[in-house]
């Protein structure tokens, strides 16, 4: 159930002003009581702003007092009279498991059948925010951290009103029952189902403060569990936005300009109008300022058909056109000026080191490529618009999507559908997919056509003209002893900064340095460090990236520590536990596990193999690998890796190592040759799979996962397994064959 608000406060003076930026709709101060903004910081990833949801039924029932909307289990949990429980998730599920992890936490509380719950997306209402920062958020591996208390009180709260439901029929004391796999058992084995109890228990007061279990009665958290959507994604049953079929509805696609920013000089339309299916062909803006022509059809191919046959002649003489080798030396020489800095330590022992290393990392700008490529559903009737999309930030895109449809934000409705992926790509603080999918709509009902519109992007569509992981450059300058003791590290960081310009830099932004650009740096290592930032301004849109900063950090960092440790004939695992000091226990543990579970040391590896190490943590959780590497045909092969991971707590083990499985694989894309995004007069050079490469089945190595033991409660995992890969399996290679791997994708000639 949806639940009101019962004061309406004034919209945050960060997002009035950036409200102000455009002319937005009329909707401040003064929003009905379903229909406040609100902004809050999200703790280093995100920042954002969400309507209240429009539309509940006038007879919802009241909001426990003293509850917030995140609080209130008829939000979440729907019992059918057949004992079904229906979990609505606060996330959005694009194959990180949290369909299935979240209702295993709300379950564990309510003593559910397990075989009777189901989940199911939830949308932009306010009850699935985010509890921690107030706004709707699926990103910076916060999902369990973030609800792990919520979702059991959630379980708790209905659990608490059942047992009072039950209490009441049968006149017994609630102390006196106890309940067992959705049933409640009274006193001489009275049983009541809770589907028997369930419309009397969504009369009862819902309970503010519940007792929750001790974690040694979990019979779910903590056990190997299947995902509730493993039938349906391993038969092709699952529906994800793409499939999203509405009565009347047309699918449009969109041609974009070459360069970013690019503007339209002249449109010749007459052969595409003539593709049988075509009901619109009309002019819209799109993402950065530039100009686009969309084409209306009733299908995906006459659509695609009809933007193949329009004669476009683009404006490209305001924008920059960015050509990345040209780019390159721009970063080289930036590197050398002065700049804001985010360590400062003294590095004048360097002068006088008796051992130098000196280096110089570079890493193309990555496309998040997911499986499902970019689609947006929009329905605009009566002056309410629904959505359909699989968003990592519905508050934020219905916010997007008021102010391009001129909807007041109340009027909304963002229903979060399943996603084929998305590594940050369906989190953008433009909307720019969703902004698109609206003024197409728009357009669309200008020229004549009423109906429901899908704009589908095609891979190609996203892999040229979507945003991307930024270019980084990095020089470091490293002093250090026989003993390997670092006495100076100078390093400098030369890249785009994925936040300032938006929304989110007042939180992310600190004199002058993104702070995901710098993450990971230094730690868990005691380094005198001087660490100096360059943000340079380019025409070319940049985003996180699965495991944002780190995705370059964590390489700079573990192949250095690993070339110091050769260098000075010490072995790297010893060498860091030496470096780390007490305070990273964690990363100790992790490491240990891993070393301690792949025989590293112990075990003879086959001729011409060589062991390869890395430690990291992102989003509060560490990942360690020992990976088993070989050259074969003078390129790089991975052959085995084995990972200690500390998170906590662990609710799904399954969830854990399918997670770690996957950023592995990904972290092994970004290694292999050809897995860059370039430019050229500003065009991006790439699109699709064949010349933007991605990690095959037949690429994956064997990989064992373990995790530490913990009762604390649980940290992210959809981010952390990535980072360390690449610097593991780089160090294998320089343990092989002397060369230091210091750019990505390898260059290994």
């Amino acid at each position: 159930m949806i639940f009101d608000t019962t004061h309406t406060p004034e919209l945050p003076k960060a997002l009035q002003a950036m409200l102000a930026r455009d002319e937005p709709v009329e909707a401040a101060p003064g929003l009905a009581r379903r229909s406040f903004l609100k902004m809050a910081a999200a703790g280093g990833f995100a920042l954002g702003a969400f309507p209240l949801a429009a539309g509940a039924a006038a007879d919802d029932p009241a909001p426990a007092a003293g509850l917030k909307p995140t609080q209130q289990p008829s939000a979440f949990v729907n019992i059918g009279r057949d004992g079904t429980v229906t979990v609505t998730i606060n996330r959005l599920d694009f194959g990180q498991g949290v369909q299935t992890a979240l209702p295993m936490i709300l379950a564990e509380e309510l003593d559910a059948d397990w075989s009777k719950v189901r989940s199911i997306h939830g949308s932009n209402d306010p009850a699935y925010a985010d509890p921690k920062y107030g706004i709707h958020l699926t990103g910076g591996s916060n999902t369990i951290k973030n609800s792990y208390e919520q979702y059991r009180e959630l379980g708790a709260r209905a659990r608490a009103m059942l047992v009072a439901a039950a209490a009441e029929r049968w006149k017994a004391d609630p102390a006196a029952l106890r309940t067992q796999s959705g049933v409640v058992i009274g006193p001489g084995g009275r049983r009541l189902t809770y589907g028997e109890l369930a419309e009397a228990a969504m009369a009862q007061p819902v309970p503010q403060k519940v007792v929750l279990k001790d974690p040694k009665q979990f019979r779910l958290i903590g056990h190997a569990t299947t995902r509730l959507d493993a039938a349906d994604k391993s038969s092709g049953r699952q529906d994800y936005g793409i499939d999203v079929r509405l009565p009347g509805m047309l699918t449009a696609v969109v041609a974009r300009p070459p360069v970013f920013g690019a503007k339209l000089a002249e449109v010749d339309e007459s052969a595409a109008r003539a593709v049988k299916g075509v009901k619109a062909i009309v002019r819209v803006p799109v993402d950065r300022g530039g100009e686009g022509v969309a084409v209306i059809a009733d299908g995906y191919w006459p659509a695609k058909t009809a933007r193949e046959a329009l004669k476009l002649r683009w404006d490209t003489s305001g924008v920059e056109k960015v050509d990345s080798a040209r780019q390159l030396e721009q970063y080289r020489a930036l590197a050398k000026q002065p700049g804001p800095r985010k360590f400062d330590a003294d590095v004048g022992a360097l002068a006088n080191a008796p051992h130098v290393i000196e280096a110089e990392f570079r890493f193309p700008y990555l496309a998040h490529a997911p499986m499902e490529p970019l689609n947006c559903t929009v329905r605009l009737q009566d002056g309410q618009a629904e959505l359909w999309m699989g968003s990592q930030m519905a508050g934020l895109d219905g916010l997007a999507a008021s102010k391009a449809l001129g909807v007041p934000p109340q009027n909304v409705k963002v229903n979060v559908q399943m996603a084929g992926g998305g590594f940050g790509r369906r989190a953008i603080p433009t909307s720019d997919y969703v902004v698109e999918a609206c003024q197409v709509v728009k357009a669309a009902q200008a020229a004549g056509v009423q109906a429901p519109i899908r704009t589908l992007w095609s891979r190609e569509d996203d892999i040229k003209g979507g945003y991307y992981r930024p270019m980084h450059l990095h020089t470091a300058r490293i002093g250090f002893d026989s003993e390997g003791r670092v006495l100076g590290w100078d390093h400098v960081i030369v890249g785009q900064s994925i936040v300032m310009g938006s929304p989110f830099e007042p939180m992310l932004v600190k004199d002058g340095i993104d702070g995901t650009a710098v993450e990971g740096m230094k730690e868990p290592y005691d380094v005198p460090m001087r660490l100096t930032v360059h943000h340079p301004k380019v025409n070319v849109p940049v985003l996180w990236w699965r495991s944002v900063g780190s995705t370059h950090t964590a390489f700079v960092m573990e192949t250095l520590i690993d070339e110091i440790a050769r260098r000075t004939k010490q072995d790297p695992v010893a060498y860091r536990m030496k470096l780390m000091g007490p305070q990273h226990a964690r990363h100790r543990a992790a490491l240990q596990l891993a070393v301690d579970r792949s025989g590293y040391g112990k075990v003879k590896l086959p001729a011409g193999h060589a062991w390869g190490v890395a430690v990291h943590e992102s989003f509060q959780s560490v990942v360690a690998y020992v990976v088993e590497a070989s050259m074969q045909d003078g390129q790089p092969v991975l052959h085995r890796v084995t990972a200690g991971v500390h998170c906590n707590l662990v609710v799904n083990p399954r969830t854990v190592e399918a997670q770690v499985q996957g950023a592995a694989l990904m972290g092994l894309s970004m290694c292999l040759p050809g897995n860059a995004i370039t430019l050229k007069d500003g065009e991006v050079q790439q699109a699709n799979f064949h010349d933007y490469p991605v990690a095959r089945i037949t690429a994956m190595p064997k990989i064992a996962v373990f995790t530490v033991p913990s009762a604390e409660p649980p940290t992210g995992m959809g981010e952390p397994g990535l980072p360390p890969l690449a610097p593991a399996f780089a160090n294998a290679i320089a343990a092989l064959t002397g060369k230091q791997l210091r750019e990505m994708p390898f260059s290994v000639a």
